[in-house]
């Protein structure tokens, strides 16, 4: 693999402010560069308390919700009330507490269709790019399954090798549930890509998705690797004690 940046956080606690600091960094950032910021955020457990911080007092007036717009990396094909969607709970946990234009959430319609649902959701990135180009998001925030697995690109999956869409379905076995997922041609091409893992369970996967051997097919994870931008692990100790140094 190329060599990402590895931030190590003493606990979870910490880990989830170093991720809602960077948030905010790279928002400032992008509005200052470009007049605005395009993030991807990933559903799951870990990144529901970065959520929780970033609606909060401390950093929701940080950014100007306003020029910010909000992708997802993946969407389960159910409903958007349904308690599995990513939409779903960024929308409690944050989308209700700032005040961010309804415009600007871009959410996949998994109620439809997954094939149809994944075009529309492609359409709606070249519509807000303007361009045939892979767009370079600004920021899209991504974890790790303790199968090695990001976004919805799981072990074996046909996604994986995708080499022109940036968005499409994806029939996951394992879970027996239709998903629409990026692409690792439109995750590779973003300005900044920051993974986010912690806890003990997944400390194996991580020292074998860092330090293991190149199994792309069999850890998905390792084919997130940055054209141009950056790339960060954010970790806890937990989760780094299999690395070595």
């Amino acid at each position: 693999m190329s060599n990402p940046i590895v931030q190590i956080s003493a606990d979870a606690s910490t880990l989830y402010t170093a991720a809602a600091e960077q948030f905010v960094a790279r928002a400032s950032d992008a509005i200052a560069a470009r007049g605005r910021f395009v993030v991807a955020l990933s559903g799951g457990n870990t990144p529901r308390p970065v959520y929780q911080l970033l609606a909060g007092d401390a950093y929701a007036a940080r950014v100007d919700w306003s020029r910010v717009h909000i992708f997802f990396g993946d969407e389960r094909c159910v409903p958007p009330d349904d308690a599995r969607s990513n939409y779903h709970l960024v929308r409690e946990t944050l989308l209700e507490r700032v005040h961010i234009p309804a415009s600007n959430i871009h959410r996949v319609r998994g109620e439809d269709d997954p094939f149809i649902a994944a075009l529309a959701y492609e359409q709606e990135l070249r519509a807000l790019f303007r361009a045939e180009a892979v767009p370079a998001l600004d920021l899209i925030l991504l974890g790790m399954g303790d199968n090695g697995h990001t976004a919805s690109l799981f072990p074996g999956a046909a996604a994986l090798r995708e080499p022109t869409r940036w968005v499409v379905a994806q029939y996951v076995e394992v879970v027996s549930m239709w998903r629409v997922t990026f692409t690792p041609p439109l995750i590779n091409a973003a300005r900044g890509i920051t993974f986010l893992v912690e806890g003990a369970a997944k400390a194996e996967m991580l020292r074998r998705v860092l330090q293991g051997p190149y199994q792309p097919d069999v850890l998905p994870a390792q084919i997130i690797q940055p054209t141009h931008g950056q790339m960060h692990w954010l970790v806890d100790a937990a989760a780094a004690a299999k690395l070595e140094p």
